[in-house]
């Protein structure tokens, strides 16, 4: 699931949101926004069963996948579209 929230100015705060448990391990979501990086921006467990990352962005298009540990790419049925290279969100 993919939340948005419009903030002060240009910037849309931006979270990636997946299940605790699937897929095990470590997932980071990363894209062209933070030169596909893991690491960069894991998803970190809630307390409601789900783990998230929220990142600020101005408007454009932006592509990402989530990348699990053991190298499992991940798309975001949520993304505004997805296609062979991953997901697009448009602000």
């Amino acid at each position: 699931m993919i939340k948005r929230s419009k903030l002060f100015g240009n910037q849309t705060r931006v979270t990636f949101c997946l299940p605790r448990d699937e897929p095990q391990g470590t997932v980071s979501v990363v894209g062209c926004f933070n030169d596909w990086q893991p690491g960069r921006h894991e998803l970190v467990p809630r307390r409601d069963g789900t783990r998230t990352v929220t990142v600020r962005l101005g408007p454009g298009e932006y592509r990402f996948r989530y990348l699990a540990t053991g190298g499992v790419w991940l798309d975001d049925e949520c993304a505004d579209q997805v296609d062979q290279q991953g997901g697009r969100l448009l602000l």
